[in-house]
């Protein structure tokens, strides 16, 4: 390669020696050139289970000196695809910011245009560039190399696809090749991009067999060796599986060698992490451009969403255990993409046939036993939404039938807790068994998000990696699941305190674990909620209102919203107030507000809340709920008054939780992207609930019997003679 970028390689080739250990960094100048020098090798398709003994002993040996990980590529998908394309991957590391491409498919990244000078220009980098500005992310592609450049630092890319992200701003590779050998020495660059094609060309064509894709893995194995043995000491080594090349989106492959930073130490044995993870061993594809510029010793800019990777726990030796156990992962993520729909059109479907039988039950006045069954039925129906989670704990997703491993699971734990709630003295109680059903839900999901959310990672209720929305934290079917367990176990509780006239001692028990539910919810280091504090806040407070007492008025209601858009608020500028690198998506969300895009954000927002009622399992369920408290339990039928006002006369806290929960439910269906299936979710715990009190109130109580029908009124018109 001739020209200026020959002879900025020559300059900065002297003393440059193989390897990729500590030694040797590039130092800074007076100019704030990057301290350090990165290799960032894209294999779009790269797998873990791709890792097979013998076949690919370079990446094997990478991952046993360094950091690995899985990587959630989820960029801007085609429409109606769900997966990554290639070029869409790469532009999203050029961003640090979720990007795609226009059209309908995939299509491979076109060759650049080289210069007389080594440079290139990538073909149709306008209509990229338009694109994404006018895409809901609004992704700056370019970003990843202009900063480079600005610093005074050297970018080098090989291959179609490593142009699109090692380019600047105006779509521009200062130095390109077809290969990496082409680009000379690489101690004359600070950052190098290379694509490694060999599972994409082999998947162009539909997807390869299990045969052509071991050689395509082989292929490109000895390819990122080739590569390897060009890399100068002190060089952090990067490799990411860029994008999906099949129909179904997978995790990736994400390995780091090298120092993570200048002159630091290198990323030691052990899995990786990110603070937008916070998961041992899941990183994401944003992420990749963040932990590139953090190894050149720079700073992210404005537009970036990323956060560097960084060590994690210890993986378990050998290197193949740690490569099986990320393998693992995918596949928990591939089943529980087909086992998702199914389970909940099944969860729906059962659900409806049981309100229907239990209507039949509560109406009809059937004999003690056809009550006593309903009321088990619905405590262990009331379990089932926290079990979803708790079934984690096992790793059914590995079993030969998976679903059939999930069902029984979920089946097993809500059993569990449903003998629990109605084996204890508690259970002679209207509101025992909901009491303790509500408190296992409130304190399993407070105690999870309080150590990592690792019980939402790959539920069939929780967060799904692959798709990438959210890794930490309470997710939004979580959030509804958690209140509505909140609420409830604390009516319970002070329904029993205030029936041994510890009023005091009721409603600060109320109060301190409400305030702690709630900061939990919306506290960056645990729930990072932005949607359901309000929402949580504007419950609670109905159900404390209502709980002392007091009277529900426009003014109190207004308080009460405003404290939780205050409570928020004040924890959303508190996250934003540290370090850029340490915020969660709520001081983000403040970034947002400031640079003025925060209405983009709020809109992507309303939309998907908004496209939710079109689940329809989802949409019946929540009305199918609804009904049956109001048509069925809060209806006179032949016990004279109505099932609900029998629990309300047995245990008058039951009144104020319920209002609560639905408050919280529909305020939540408002101001959260998943919209319906907040009150979905949450009627399905409050509701059976409800009806297992309502159902032990009219077996313990007497009949009133229905007023007969008054005789005509005799008329007063004067009689004829």
């Amino acid at each position: 390669m001739g020209g200026p970028a020959a002879a900025a390689e020559a300059a900065a080739s002297r003393g440059s020696s193989r390897g990729y250990g500590t030694a040797g960094a590039v130092t800074a100048d007076a100019a704030g050139v990057p301290r350090g020098r990165v290799v960032l090798i894209g294999v779009p398709g790269l797998e873990w289970a791709d890792l097979e003994e013998g076949e690919t002993p370079n990446l094997r040996r990478l991952a046993g000196r360094g950091g690995a990980a899985s990587l959630s590529t989820r960029a801007i998908p085609p429409p109606d695809r769900g997966i990554t394309c290639d070029a869409a991957g790469w532009l999203t590391v050029s961003a640090g910011q979720r990007a795609g491409t226009p059209g309908d498919g995939c299509v491979r990244p076109t060759a650049p245009a080289r210069g007389a000078d080594g440079s290139a220009q990538v073909p149709g980098w306008a209509g990229y560039d338009a694109f994404n500005a006018a895409s809901a992310y609004r992704a700056r592609i370019g970003l990843l190399g202009q900063t480079v450049r600005d610093a005074g630092g050297r970018v080098a890319a090989a291959g179609p696809g490593a142009a699109l992200a090692a380019a600047d701003r105006s779509g521009r590779v200062p130095a390109y090749a077809d290969a990496v050998d082409a680009l000379g020495d690489l101690a004359a660059y600070h950052l190098v991009v290379v694509e490694i094609a060999d599972l994409a060309r082999a998947a162009s064509a539909g997807p390869p067999s299990a045969e052509a894709r071991r050689l395509a893995a082989a292929a490109a194995d000895a390819r990122i060796g080739q590569v390897l043995r060009r890399v100068p000491d002190g060089t952090t080594v990067l490799v990411a599986g860029i994008s999906d090349v099949t129909d179904a989106p997978r995790l990736h492959v994400a390995i780091a060698a090298g120092p993570a930073a200048p002159g630091g130490a290198p990323y030691p044995r052990g899995f990786l992490t990110a603070a937008s993870t916070r998961q041992d061993a899941l990183v994401t594809i944003t992420d990749l451009t963040a932990t590139v510029l953090t190894a050149l010793g720079l700073e992210t800019v404005p537009g970036m969403v990323g956060r560097a990777w960084t060590p994690g726990g210890a993986a378990p030796e050998p290197v193949l255990a740690t490569v099986a156990e990320l393998a693992d992962a995918d596949v928990a993520g591939q089943v529980l993409r087909r086992v998702r729909a199914p389970f909940f059109s099944l969860f729906v479907a059962v659900q409806l046939v049981f309100y229907g039988a239990a209507a039949v039950a509560v109406r009809r006045r059937p004999g003690g036993r056809a009550l006593a069954a309903t009321r088990v039925v619905a405590v262990v129906s009331g379990a089932v939404a926290v079990s979803t989670f708790l079934a984690q704990l096992v790793p059914w997703w590995g079993m030969p039938y998976p679903m059939t491993a999930l069902i029984v699971t979920i089946l097993g734990f809500a059993g569990l807790i449903a003998a629990v709630a109605l084996a204890g003295p508690w259970r002679r109680h209207v509101l025992g068994p909901l009491t303790v059903v509500a408190a296992v839900t409130s304190l399993a999901l407070l105690a999870d998000v309080m150590t990592g959310s690792r019980l939402q990672v790959n539920a069939v209720t929780g967060y799904e990696p692959v798709t990438g929305g959210r890794f930490y934290g309470f997710s939004n079917i979580a959030f509804a699941v958690y209140a509505t367990g909140t609420i409830l176990a604390l009516a319970g509780v002070a329904g029993a305190l205030l029936a041994r006239g510890r009023r005091r001692l009721a409603v600060a028990v109320c109060l301190g674990y409400g305030a702690l539910a709630i900061a939990a919810d919306g506290w960056p280091g645990w729930g990072a909620d932005f949607g359901g504090v309000p929402a949580f806040t504007l419950g609670f407070a109905i159900f404390m209102i209502m709980l002392t007492g007091r009277r529900l008025s426009p003014a109190r209601l207004a308080i009460g919203a405003a404290a939780g858009g205050v409570l928020i608020t004040a924890i959303a500028v508190a996250d934003w107030l540290r370090p850029a690198e340490r915020r969660t998506h709520l001081g983000a969300f403040v970034q947002q507000v400031l640079d003025g895009e925060a209405l983009a954000v709020v809109g992507r927002k309303f939309g998907a809340m908004v496209g939710t009622l079109g689940n329809l399992p989802l949409t019946a369920l929540a009305i199918a709920a609804l009904a049956f408290l109001y048509l069925v339990l809060a209806r006179p039928s032949r016990w004279g008054a109505s099932a609900l006002s029998r629990a309300f006369e047995q245990a008058p806290t039951l009144r104020p939780g319920l209002f609560g929960v639905l408050t919280c439910a529909l305020v939540g269906f408002v101001s959260n992207d998943s919209g319906v299936a907040i009150p979905a979710m949450a009627l399905t715990v409050a509701v059976p609930l409800t009806l297992a009190a309502c159902v032990h109130a009219i077996r313990h109580a007497t009949p009133t019997p229905q007023a007969p029908p008054s005789a005509p009124a005799e008329s007063t018109a004067p009689r004829s003679p």
